[in-house]
């Protein structure tokens, strides 16, 4: 069972949510979708500067993997208000471990909203669909 104190996106970020802060990252799922469950076959992280503002549904970054591009995109609105380097230099980091070492972004929200988010039950409901 994937962590229970965030929500997920159907692309396949999380959000924990803190007070005003929010950190940002993607999935087991989304890891293992991207790398066939080999750690080098992640390639490249592009992520956000700070002080960009980002509304829920856009686009913050992108991570690239030997099969696939895909899109980073924010599950909430808000300024970026630090940014995980280590993940975009080391992004093994982020394969073994996406639910803590592996965050991407973290958020000044803009709002607190979560329409539109799924709780771990949700999301691991809509994995298990998607994998057939």
């Amino acid at each position: 069972m994937r962590p229970d104190d965030r929500k997920y996106s159907p692309t396949h970020e999380w959000v924990k949510i803190d007070g005003e802060t929010a950190t940002v990252g993607i999935t087991d799922f989304a890891v293992q979708e991207l790398s066939n469950g080999n750690t080098s076959d992640l390639v490249y992280c592009d992520l956000p500067e700070v002080g960009r503002s980002v509304k829920a549904g856009q686009t913050f970054g992108e991570i690239e993997s030997v099969k696939a591009v895909s899109d980073l995109n924010s599950p909430v609105s808000g300024e970026v208000v630090d940014v995980n380097h280590v993940i975009e230099e080391h992004l093994e980091v982020l394969a073994k471990d996406p639910w803590k070492e592996g965050w991407m972004v973290k958020f000044k929200l803009a709002s607190k909203s979560t329409e539109g988010l799924m709780d771990a039950a949700q999301y691991e409901k809509f994995v298990a669909q998607a994998k057939h």
